[in-house]
């Protein structure tokens, strides 16, 4: 099973958030506002084209636009195995961060 980074499980994230708009440019939108920083392209579609490989998310092309010499936009889509690694990533953060004081609750405390 492919394990992904940080910047991946926010790709998925946004992916996931923007669903059937989930493109290069909205995503790379997306991402500047809610991160707070600005994002270029290379830094979407490189971890896109990786993840694609790695059948993580899948890609497909959209009917040009209707506006004259309208374009096609390559729109993302996360995969189930895309999915179970970011549980898988979540599962790790979790257990990693068991034990450090003030992370979560810990069992009978409280």
């Amino acid at each position: 099973m492919a394990r992904i980074t940080g910047n991946d499980e926010i790709l998925i994230l946004a992916i996931m958030a923007l669903r059937d708009n989930a493109y290069g440019a909205t995503i790379m939108q997306h991402l500047t506002r809610v991160t707070g920083r600005e994002w270029s392209i290379g830094a979407i579609y490189d971890p896109l084209h990786r993840m694609e490989r790695h059948g993580l998310v899948r890609s497909e092309l959209t009917a040009p636009s209707p506006e004259r010499g309208g374009r096609s936009k390559r729109v993302y889509h996360v995969t189930e195995s895309g999915r179970e690694a970011l549980r898988r990533l979540r599962d790790i953060r979790e257990a990693v961060s068991r034990g450090i004081p003030g992370s979560r609750p810990e069992p009978g405390s409280g």
